[in-house]
């Protein structure tokens, strides 16, 4: 079974790491045989990110670099998907440019997908600090309370979506949504979609630094908490 996928990879000030990430994904979904494009979407990055993008797509066929001005990851990861379902692609996955967690589990979730509508990477060997460890448990307990059981990490950046389980969900979810991931593992549990999880190991970035400390982080956690009960209720 040939099915197009679309890989959705936000991007922001993160010129270090972009060029081999891209270069080490663009390798793997060749070795599998997949007919895919990888989407890389610059988020206003201030550094070199989108250069290094565009030189690196004129090298690599399979990758296809998006320029857009700076929204956030909610907004940027949105664009991406409601472009992919808008463009014919069958499946979207989504991960990080930080270079945290690889290609080397992909086929783990694309070996799988015939029989599942929503599989995802449990983020595996994940240092967490107090305060990320609390937001992570209430995410997912927020989902559960006003979705139902979802998948256990509900805000993974390693999820792979079938475009026809998930393109409404995509236009329901407001572009200023913090978190949208979060909302749609949890659509995903009220829907009763096919889910499939399993561990895929993460490590710390060698290059740039997580853009969201401190009480930033504690502000953003709670917006994306509040958007995800509201949405659950048709109030956003």
């Amino acid at each position: 079974m040939s099915d197009r996928l679309c890989v959705v990879m936000p991007v922001y000030n993160e010129q270090d790491a972009i060029g081999p990430v891209l270069e080490k994904w663009d390798a793997a979904l060749k070795g599998l045989c997949i007919d895919y494009e990888i989407r890389p979407y610059n988020d206003g990055s201030k550094d070199n990110s989108l250069s290094v993008m565009r030189n690196v797509a004129e090298k690599l066929g399979g990758v296809k670099v998006k320029d857009k001005p700076n929204g956030g990851h909610g907004n940027t990861i949105l664009t991406g998907y409601r472009e992919a379902a808008k463009d014919g692609f069958d499946w979207v996955f989504q991960i990080d440019s930080d270079d945290e967690m690889g290609p080397e589990k992909f086929n783990a979730l694309w070996s799988r997908r015939n029989d599942y509508d929503f599989l995802v990477g449990i983020r595996d060997g994940r240092v967490q600090a107090l305060p990320r460890k609390i937001i992570s448990f209430v995410s997912r307990l927020c989902v559960r309370m006003f979705y139902g059981k979802s998948v256990w990490d509900v805000n993974t950046p390693y999820r792979l979506m079938r475009v026809t389980a998930f393109s409404s969900f995509y236009e329901a979810i407001p572009m200023t949504t913090f978190a949208p991931n979060v909302i749609l593992s949890g659509l995903a549990a009220r829907h009763k979609l096919r889910c499939f999880e399993t561990r895929v190991p993460q490590h710390d970035r060698t290059t740039g630094e997580v853009s969201i400390k401190k009480w930033k982080l504690l502000k953003a956690a709670a917006k994306s908490f509040w958007q995800t009960i509201l949405f659950s209720f048709g109030l956003y």
